[in-house]
């Protein structure tokens, strides 16, 4: 079967190429229906990556957040026009100890692999979810987004003492505000506090106990515990805030990412007692996990709808270009292409 493939070859440049499906195997078939843009891809297109990742990396086919309808299935497990939420990370091997998205021999779409942005993706069984048709699609499509903080929040129960009365999350974006709609149903009896850089995104987050700007934190106010959602070079100022304000023996869950090193206070780090751990990317376990709290508590979609930017169709090359650069100068949101292949 023959598929058309959307490769970034360069900063800015996307290319069709070519590439044959074999249909005799066990993959089951997926047409994209719905792609969301990432940090990540962006990185790529513009060319944030250092110049050795870019080359290593390109050409390449972007986005690991999307959901399409199945055209066939070898295994009768999905029928003809299922919809399905595709899961870009794909463990090859078994591990009983670290989890598919830490493996380093696991791959990942559009980081090393070719990600969604083909006319038809070719997955194993086990990496795709089925999507209840009740959900909006439009949300669904950054389903891979809100499994990675529903990952983040279930090592946080796993992870952090008894003592739960406060939590901070840091972060006003768009991956600070899904981990805390999550977090206010996951764990309704915690006092929720959001911190950030911008009091027009912070208005968003109405269900918290409270929001404060970077500058404006109550010199009383500690936490429990805390979420640093912000990334890249503010990193740093948001960790030594943390540290600042977290309560000893408390447990800060790193989500942010940054190219470069962040220097961390690692004295008051001792002085505190505090766990510092990292969560990246997500493993089936934590889709399916997401699609229990979609419908266990279907308000977290209305919440999700609000960070919902441009939706834009697209039908070529030019049109994916398009989306890229109106997604560069979103102030908050999700960019959807709606991918009319």
């Amino acid at each position: 079967m023959l598929n058309t493939v959307y490769r970034l070859v360069a900063p800015r440049r996307f290319e069709v190429e070519f590439s044959d499906i074999n249909l005799t195997g066990k993959e089951l078939i997926v047409r994209p229906t719905h792609l969301s843009i990432c940090h990540a891809d962006q990185r790529y297109y513009q060319g944030l990556r250092p110049g050795e990742v870019m080359k290593q990396k390109l050409p390449m086919a972007l986005i690991h957040e999307g959901i399409g309808t199945v055209l066939y299935d070898p295994t009768g497990k999905y029928s003809y026009g299922d919809s399905v939420v595709m899961i870009p990370n794909t463990p090859t091997e078994e591990d009983s100890v670290i989890a598919e998205n830490y493996r380093r021999s696991s791959k990942f779409r559009a980081s090393g692999s070719d990600g969604f942005m083909q006319e038809h993706v070719a997955m194993v069984p086990n990496r795709v979810v089925p999507l209840d048709e009740s959900i909006d699609k439009v949300i669904a499509a950054f389903t891979e987004l809100v499994s990675v903080s529903v990952h983040a929040i279930s090592r946080f129960d796993r992870i952090a003492h008894e003592r739960r009365r406060s939590v901070g999350i840091w972060g006003d974006g768009n991956l600070g505000y899904i981990t805390a709609v999550l977090f206010r149903h996951m764990f309704p009896e915690i006092k929720l506090y959001i911190i950030g850089v911008d009091m027009e995104k912070l208005s968003q987050f109405s269900f918290a106990d409270g929001r404060f700007s970077v500058t404006d934190i109550p010199g009383d106010l500690y936490f429990d515990h805390a979420f640093e959602c912000v990334g890249g070079g503010a990193s740093q100022s948001a960790i030594e805030q943390i540290i600042a304000h977290i309560e000893p023996e408390g447990t800060i869950s790193l989500l942010g990412v940054s190219e470069y090193p962040i220097p961390i206070n690692t004295r008051m780090v001792l002085e505190k007692g505090l766990r510092l751990f990292g969560s990246s990317r997500s493993g089936r376990t934590d889709f399916l996990k997401t699609m229990e709290l979609y419908k266990a508590h279907p308000e977290i979609i209305g919440y999700l709808r609000n960070i919902v930017g441009a939706q834009v169709e697209v039908r070529d090359i030019p049109d994916m270009n398009r989306a890229f650069e109106m997604d560069i100068h979103k102030s908050i949101g999700k960019t959807i292409m709606i991918w009319d292949k």
